[in-house]
């Protein structure tokens, strides 16, 4: 027994020296992160007519379903106990993820949407009245996410005929396509920067009218 106790103390020294030696003040680096990462903001495609209201930056999970302008609220939860004081807290919207059937389109839609769009749809009579109305509201609050999706459904057979049929009861002309109307405001533009600039011409002053 002796004789172990004096191997084991002999070699004590020896393991805690090889131990310190194994140690390494450099912190290893971490291969996972626990934050959680950065929602990118939604943008349409190049051959889709840009939002008029611009993407959500404050709440952007709303650009990925119709929330119809709800967003996360912050306040206090007052306690009216002993301990009476204010605790800081937050209410996300009431969102779910429900199959909508849209006529055009001829399929159903799994779509992010509050409770709140869910009841504005179904008064209008489905998704796609709910999508191709033009009142102001109704297009801010569909967000760029339904934007895109109305604009497939416009560009669907079935919505093309429709209108059609309605501009010829209202006598009006075909309108140009979205390429024609980019081409018509550029030279728009153009011709205004012209005639901007042969004004300037004009009116700047002769060498003879700078020396009086």
């Amino acid at each position: 027994m002796a004789g172990l106790q004096s191997r084991s103390a002999m070699s004590l020294p020896f393991s805690l020296s090889a131990a310190f030696r194994n140690l390494s003040l450099t912190t290893p680096k971490r291969s996972f992160s626990t934050t959680l990462a950065a929602q990118k903001t939604r943008k349409l495609p190049d051959y889709i007519p840009p939002y008029p209201y611009g993407p959500n930056y404050v709440f952007k999970q709303a650009n990925s379903g119709l929330y119809a302008g709800t967003m996360i609220r912050f306040g206090n939860k007052i306690s009216k106990g002993r301990n009476e004081g204010k605790t800081r807290r937050s209410w996300k919207p009431n969102v779910r993820r429900k199959k909508l059937h849209s006529e055009a389109l001829g399929e159903d839609l799994f779509i992010k949407v509050t409770r709140k769009a869910l009841r504005t749809i179904r008064k209008s009579g489905g998704l796609d009245n709910y999508l191709l109305s033009d009142r102001p509201g109704r297009i801010r609050e569909m967000g760029i996410f339904g934007w895109e999706l109305r604009w497939k459904i416009m560009q669907t057979p079935k919505i093309q005929e429709q209108f059609r049929e309605e501009r010829k009861k209202l006598g009006l002309p075909e309108p140009p396509t979205f390429e024609e109307w980019v081409k018509q405001k550029e030279a728009e533009i153009q011709a205004q920067v012209e005639e901007e600039t042969n004004i300037r011409e004009i009116t700047k002053p002769t060498y003879n009218e700078k020396q009086y």
